[in-house]
Formats: structure tokens, C-alpha cells, sequence
């Protein structure tokens, strides 16, 4: 899945926490979500809008926008791997959550049908 399909699908898909998604489509989305904080930030900063280091009105704005779409896709990479989408609570554990996450995130998904559906194209 390329760059521009997965930021479209996972858009569309705003709050589908059902189905399965590609490890493409989740990176991809990953990657954009990032990019757009960071401009966001960088808007902030260059209006003097920053509340603090890391916070202003406009990414305040955009992180919580792509919040929802963004633990959909997380969830729905985990469904990919046969997975619940409740494993996304491991994120609320310091630093080794996240890393289980990781490897949960990174790993193949299981090849043809799952429980949650068909293999993602």
C-alpha cells in the first residue's frame, strides 16, 4: 500500500477499529501522523502560539484529530496479527508497553482469513 492510499484509507476508516490492516497501511499512517505533529508544532512555534515545549493550539488541535484514527489503524495492525485490539492498554505501561507493542506492530500477520477478517490486500 503506498503512502497516499494508506493515509486515505486510514482517514476514511476515521473510527473502524474493525477489520484487519497492512503493516504498510499502519507505518504509512505512523509516518504521516508524525510528519503532520511536527508541522503543526512548527506552525505553533513560528506563530508564538507554543504554551510550552511541545504544545500550542494548532498541534493541540491536530493531535487530537488524528488520535482516533490512529488507535483504530493500531488496533485494527493487531487484528491483522490475530490479535485483540485491547493489547493497545499495554501503552499505558512506561516505556515497556510500548516496546511490546512494537514487536506486536512489527510482526507478519497471519496469512489468509482471521477472526477479524479477511487478509488486508
Amino acid at each position: 500500500m503506498s503512502f497516499g492510499d494508506s493515509v486515505r484509507t486510514c482517514l476514511q476508516k476515521y473510527a473502524t477499529f474493525s477489520g484487519r490492516a497492512s503493516r504498510s497501511e499502519f507505518w504509512w499512517f505512523v509516518v504521516f501522523n508524525a510528519v503532520v505533529a511536527t508541522a503543526a508544532l512548527v506552525l505553533d512555534s513560528a506563530l508564538g502560539l507554543t504554551w510550552s515545549d511541545q504544545v500550542g493550539p494548532i498541534s493541540l488541535v491536530v493531535r487530537l484529530a488524528l488520535l482516533l484514527p490512529l488507535l483504530a489503524v493500531g488496533a485494527r495492525r493487531l487484528h491483522d496479527a490475530d490479535l485483540s485490539g485491547w493489547w493497545l492498554l499495554l501503552a499505558l505501561i512506561p516505556l515497556l508497553g510500548v516496546i511490546g507493542l512494537l514487536f506486536m506492530w512489527i510482526r507478519h500477520g497471519s496469512a489468509g482469513d482471521n477472526r477479524f477478517g479477511p487478509a488486508p490486500a
